[in-house]
């Protein structure tokens, strides 16, 4: 018989599998699914081995967001993210900024993952970055669903674009 906790770790990777192969395929910068189906994996995996309810629950609510982005294409090169801190709230932030490369206003969404030192992931949160004009740049801040400590990293998940 499964455990609460493992059925829960065992549901944070196939929906963020899901999530991130359904993202690969709206890519449109020729990049391989299957590179980013293994990173989604990877990710799942590490969701899994803390086994924490928390974080599944950001990971779910984060896939949510993201299905939500419809048409999106990837645009994880418009996104600079700054180094992590970590609030008088002990919650992480890190600064992001999207350069948008298209010749039209675009709105972005961008999976942001907060990681141990070990590459552990913590948290996990998506930043919509609403109107940002041609050619121009626009910050947002990520901010943790829940209090975090010690040396945190950041990495930018999954970055859409429409």
């Amino acid at each position: 018989m499964m455990t609460r906790k493992a059925a829960g770790g065992l549901w944070a990777v196939l929906l963020t599998t899901a999530v991130m192969s359904t993202a690969a395929a709206c890519s449109d910068d020729g990049g391989k699914a299957s590179s980013t189906a293994s990173k989604a994996a990877s990710a799942a995996a590490s969701v899994a081995s803390r086994g924490s309810d928390v974080v599944a629950s950001a990971t779910a609510a984060a896939g949510e967001k993201l299905k939500g982005f419809k048409n999106g294409v990837n645009a994880k090169a418009d996104v600079r993210l700054g180094s992590p801190s970590i609030g008088h709230d002990g919650r992480a932030t890190a600064r992001v900024t999207v350069t948008n490369s298209a010749d039209s206003a675009k709105s972005y969404a961008v999976q942001i993952n907060f990681r141990d030192p070990s590459g552990n992931l913590l948290d996990t949160v998506v930043v919509t970055v609403d109107d940002v004009g041609p050619k121009a740049s626009k910050d947002a801040t990520a901010r943790s669903n829940r209090k975090l400590s010690g040396d945190i990293k950041a990495d930018v998940g999954t970055a859409l674009r429409h």
